[in-house]
């Protein structure tokens, strides 16, 4: 083993930054690791000679915070992938007891609320350079090329971008389509990087929390679409597969639907029955996508269908209570749909999938666009898009479209405004309003695409009931209301009894 010096030091050797760090030496950086469970750093350095079995060590094991410092050139880039929250300022503070200085640079990889992280660089100001970075795809990503939201000081982002642009997942700048390689030593060294900087400290992990929720949201739309077609069509859900696959070389490419595939295809050893069918219908969540709900709540947001796919899987976990309410509670008359009508019954549901998508993306961005005017960001939509096309969970050729709408006019309000999506929302959307009645009439649940729907009949009117909402509001609480023949701003209150009766306030 070489005595030189490492490039870049990390801690924390979990399944995220052993991968991480196996692609870190695939790009030729040296690497000086610590874990506080010594046996992952053992089979870390296992792991890299099994890969690299004839060249020279890539990894340095280090056993205490101290010999980590002494084994990376001046001044120090280390990289942590420890749990959120309280492990983070553990690390940070045995770094400083350890002599990490001003000019050192720590960057969090881990799934950080983004609050934490602007409270952490004022922490550590002066003590060492505290830099954050989203990660995104999973351990396949982590080991041969994520998607990376870095956010922080802008003189540390120099210094990082050649590392992160290096490891980061590509994509053909002419397709937008996924290059990959997932072969150890052999990276992928064309295309364009899923890396950019986003902006100041917070910025980065924030735009995840969003990816998160349209994540939530799209598998959501994903699973409600599988609902459609094993209880609305009576199909199988190796036929559903196929249809699953078929749709994948279409409009509807995207990560999460080839796995969803594969999924349905998993026949379970024991049972040979679909692995699917066995599994229990309670989902969990990991709290990113009710992050995303509740920002979008506290900046006037409606991400309507981010939320209701977060509410989709708090009702999947009353488990019990709807096995209870489903031996009490009828449905409607059950509805067969002939044979001959099913392939259109599915054409129109991929389309209906397709509408929604649209939607729920426009909102992920609608609220990285208000979140963003509030917290001082500048943020490009378009550099988003592009380093989500691959390395990530929602990555999909989709992404191209929305690429290029921003890239037509970067000053874009709503993704539903681009001429692109305004007309396909318009030549698709008879479809898409079918498979919602007839879900209906089926009562068969799909809150996620009903609220997609919801979203864009709303957001086309000119005109909404929230008239009616101003007058109840001044009624009760003389809370004032705008008039459309008044200037903008300009407010008014009526008193609104009627003449010999008591007008009664409620204070709120």
């Amino acid at each position: 083993m070489s005595d030189s010096l490492c490039n870049i030091g990390f801690i924390g050797l979990g399944v995220m930054g052993k991968n991480l760090t196996l692609n870190l030496a695939d790009h030729g950086f040296k690497i000086a690791c610590f874990d506080l469970d010594s046996s992952k750093i053992d089979d870390l350095i296992a792991t890299d000679k099994q890969e690299n079995p004839d060249g020279e060590s890539r990894i340095v094991g280090c056993y205490s915070y101290t010999e980590l410092l002494q084994k990376l050139t001046a001044p120090h880039l280390i990289i942590l992938s420890v749990p959120a929250g309280e492990p983070v300022d553990h690390v940070c503070h045995h770094l400083i007891d350890a002599g990490i200085e001003a000019d050192d640079i720590v960057i969090d990889t881990g799934n950080s609320l983004w609050t934490d992280s602007v409270a952490r660089e004022q922490k550590y100001k002066g003590k060492f350079i505290f830099f954050s970075t989203a990660v995104s795809g999973g351990e396949v990503g982590a080991r041969f090329g994520p998607s990376l939201m870095p956010s922080g000081d802008p003189y540390a982002w120099t210094r990082i971008e050649p590392v992160f642009t290096a490891i980061a997942a590509k994509v053909d700048p002419d397709t937008g389509k996924p290059i990959e390689s997932n072969v150890p030593g052999k990276p992928v060294k064309g295309g364009e990087s899923c890396a950019t900087y986003i902006g100041p400290i917070g910025a980065g992990h924030y735009v995840k929390m969003v990816h998160n929720g349209i994540e939530y949201a799209d598998m959501q739309l994903i699973c409600e679409a599988y609902d459609l077609m094993r209880t609305g069509l009576g199909m199988s859900t190796a036929e559903i597969a196929d249809i699953f696959r078929q749709w994948n070389g279409g409009i509807l490419n995207s990560y999460l639907i080839e796995i969803s595939a594969e999924v349905l295809s998993k026949v379970d050893d024991d049972t040979q029955k679909p692995l699917v069918d066995l599994i229990m219908d309670k989902a969990g969540q990991k709290g990113t996508g009710l992050w995303t709900a509740v920002s979008a709540l506290q900046v006037g947001a409606p991400t309507q269908t981010i939320a209701q796919a977060v509410f989709a899987r708090s009702l999947s976990s009353l488990k019990s209570e709807r096995v209870a309410a489903a031996k009490i509670l009828s449905g409607p008359q059950t509805v067969t749909v002939a044979e001959s009508d099913k392939q259109e019954a599915i054409d129109a549901l991929r389309d209906a999938l397709y509408c929604s998508k649209i939607c729920s993306y426009a909102q992920g961005f609608q609220l990285m666009a208000m979140a963003a005017k509030e917290h001082g960001w500048k943020l490009d939509f378009a550099e988003i898009a592009k380093i989500w096309r691959a390395g990530c969970i929602i990555r999909a050729v989709f992404l191209q479209s929305i690429t290029n709408a921003y890239e037509r006019d970067d000053e874009l309000a709503n993704l539903l405004l681009d001429p692109f999506f305004a007309e396909q929302l318009t030549n698709l959307q008879g479809s898409w309003r079918k498979t919602i009645a007839e879900a209906t009439l089926m009562g068969i649940p799909c809150a996620a695409m009903s609220s997609a729907l919801n979203y864009f009949d709303s957001y086309r009117r000119e005109t909404l009931p929230a008239n009616l909402l101003q007058g109840q509001r001044d009624y009760f609480g003389a809370h004032t209301y705008e008039r459309v023949d008044s200037v903008p701003g300009k407010k008014f209150h009526t008193e609104w009894s009627m003449p010999g009766q008591p007008q009664i306030k409620i204070k709120r």
